[in-house]
């Protein structure tokens, strides 16, 4: 079968949930015999090569803006879409798939993955948000089949549209827990001794809410603050003045490769006090390290997590702060889910399963 792949920013790269997601269920695809092309922007990838893991890259030129960069390279690759020999186009997140239209007009089956409400995040004027509130009728009325990411989502789209979506959630792999070197040189970091925030510092997040909480602690555990701007330089900037007056909290800027895998590794507490969410990635990575997870009660959240981890009310300092002084001063409770959060998260969010139902999808759509 042959599969073009259209609307993350491209592969390799840890730019967010969508290429990591996209990534890992493209190369298996590869390896039970499809021909996949994933359509990429040079500026977001880690390598520039004509393959990746047998999967093929086709470089899409964009206006590299924060409003035109997603809808001009989306447009540029659904045109070439139409005049290769396809058997699916699949596309991902809203926006990109308000084009999805495009190619089903010229007779390809077309499918869409949503992997969050993109509309409700705080970066977007009333334009932005508008198109992906489009994008997101998109997703529910011009593909052949759509994907939802999350259960919560799932039942969002079934209530909202009354479309039947199928719930096929991110996945994660086999994470192999490493010693603290490089973190211990670079940042003095020890196991056990901070608490990790890893995610990208885009306002829902809400990594601010985790520094103002942690700032009223009483506690010699460092917070580590890991991730990069994805077109929010004023708000890491925020983020810089809340940490400035304390020598404990630590911003790492962008993670990948062996001081990721530290992070993760050997971190006391992995805190993730999002907005909105579609199913993080991160997360799921985290409790593969074996990692006890603090988290903002938002569906999207609590139901990765359910009894595997704790949970505060959003946008509530108060609230979280209460749940950080209680996991501080109870190690054993920590200790308890680490125990048994790794065998759960490789249970039930498996790549192989959600590469194989995704094929399934695919082949009930042809045929």
């Amino acid at each position: 079968m042959k599969i073009g792949m259209i609307g993350q920013k491209g592969i390799p790269s840890r730019a967010g949930g969508v290429e990591i997601h996209v990534e890992e269920i493209a190369s298996r695809l590869v390896d039970s015999g499809n021909d996949v092309t994933v359509y990429c922007r040079k500026s977001y990838c880690d390598e520039i090569k004509d393959k990746h893991k047998g999967i093929k890259l086709k470089y899409i030129p964009s206006l590299n803006t924060k409003h035109l960069d997603a809808i001009t390279y989306t447009f540029l690759a659904s045109i070439d879409a139409v005049f290769q020999d396809y058997d699916v186009v699949h596309y991902h997140a809203l926006g990109p798939s308000l084009l999805s239209f495009i190619p089903r007009m010229f007779g390809k089956k077309v499918i869409c993955t949503v992997h969050g409400l993109d509309w409700k995040r705080e970066k977007w004027g009333k334009m932005g948000k508008l198109a992906l509130k489009l994008g997101e009728f998109a997703t529910a009325k011009f593909p052949h089949k759509t994907i939802s990411v999350s259960e919560s989502l799932n039942r969002y789209y079934n209530e909202t549209y009354n479309n039947e979506t199928s719930y096929i959630p991110n996945g994660v792999d086999d994470k192999k827990v490493v010693e603290a070197k490089e973190i211990k040189e670079k940042y003095f970091l020890e196991k056990d001794n901070y608490i990790l925030f890893l995610a990208r510092l885009v306002p829902e997040k809400g990594a601010h809410y985790l520094i103002e909480a942690y700032n009223q602690l009483d506690t010699d555990k460092k917070l580590v603050i890991a991730g990069g701007s994805s077109h929010t330089d004023d708000y890491v900037k925020k983020l810089k003045l809340m940490t400035k007056d304390n020598p404990n909290i630590i911003m790492t800027g962008f993670v990948s490769g062996r001081i990721l895998d530290e992070l993760f590794s050997n971190a006391y507490l992995y805190v993730l006090p999002s907005e909105i969410e579609g199913l993080p990635i991160s997360l799921l990575e985290a409790m593969s390290y074996g990692q006890c997870c603090l988290v903002s009660n938002i569906e999207e959240n609590t139901d990765v997590i359910k009894e595997y981890g704790y949970s505060f009310i959003t946008e509530d300092v108060c609230s979280l702060k209460k749940e950080l002084e209680y996991l501080i001063d109870r190690p054993d409770k920590v200790e308890d889910i680490r125990k048994v959060v790794k065998d759960y998260v490789q249970r039930e969010f498996d790549w192989d399963v959600v590469s194989n139902k995704t094929e399934e999808a695919y082949k009930m759509m042809v045929s």
